[in-house]
């Protein structure tokens, strides 16, 4: 005959909670672990950032070539030769530059360098309150040279609308898309962040190339999922502890 003493004090083993708490450490600390290698790429990305504050413009021609193999030109500094830019046909990108929202310009640039027919040129940002925009004239050659950033294009979200084309109302860099509507072909893949103004009489085109404060708070991030992961494993510990002593 088996006693009261003899009895597992506070009964079963809780298989249940312990599956479900399993399941939650390993998605706190997944968590955790992700925000620590987002934190070493967000390093390597800065430290790219400072670097070309300081790093001298490169010929186009050799940096559109290693894009052609595949290289990585993001936030390479290039200048670049482009008649007409200042009155050049251009589509309005939807954006936000601190906290106002309003459009960015994009224009081609021809080029025949690497298999590429041309560069799409973000000229720069208008606010949303201007309604005015630069004059258009798609023969003109006035000669210009131009100094800005190569930066990979954003994909769009489920949240992005689509671009009406028609419209010329744009919410994401489709680069095919975006040159035939400009009337070109074989664009390179990067999309130029213009540094120099193209159009220094019309001071509501700001050229915004980079940002200029690129958050970096993956460690706080890091240290919140793992601070969730031991108090979640205290808590349980917690309960076995009292479920053990009845």
């Amino acid at each position: 005959m088996t006693t009261d003493a003899a009895a597992p004090r506070g009964g079963r083993f809780p298989v249940a909670l312990t599956i479900a708490t399993t399941v939650a450490l390993a998605i706190l600390i997944g968590l955790g672990v992700w925000q620590v290698e987002r934190l070493a790429w967000k390093q390597s990305l800065l430290a790219r950032v400072a670097a070309l504050q300081s790093a001298a413009p490169r010929p186009v021609g050799p940096v559109l070539a290693d894009m052609a193999k595949g290289g990585d030109a993001d936030f390479t500094r290039v200048t670049l030769d482009c008649p007409g830019l200042a009155k050049a046909p251009f589509l309005e990108l939807y954006a936000v530059r601190d906290g106002e929202p309003g459009v960015r310009l994009v224009s081609a640039c021809k080029v025949d360098a690497a298999g590429y027919r041309a560069v799409l040129v973000d000229r720069g940002f208008v606010a949303q309150s201007i309604s005015a925009r630069p004059p258009v004239d798609a023969a003109d050659t006035t000669p210009f040279s131009l100094t800005g950033v190569f930066r990979k294009p954003d994909k769009p979200s489920f949240v992005t609308p689509p671009n009406d084309v028609a419209g010329n109302h744009w919410y994401w860099r489709d680069h095919a898309a975006m040159a035939k509507a400009l009337r070109t072909s074989a664009p390179a893949p990067q999309v130029l962040m213009a540094e120099t103004p193209t159009n220094p009489d019309w001071k509501a085109l700001v050229p915004a190339p980079v940002p200029a404060d690129i958050p970096n708070r993956h460690l706080e991030y890091a240290l919140t999922w793992f601070g969730l992961a031991a108090a979640l494993a205290g808590v349980y510990a917690a309960l076995l502890w009292r479920k053990w002593k009845g």
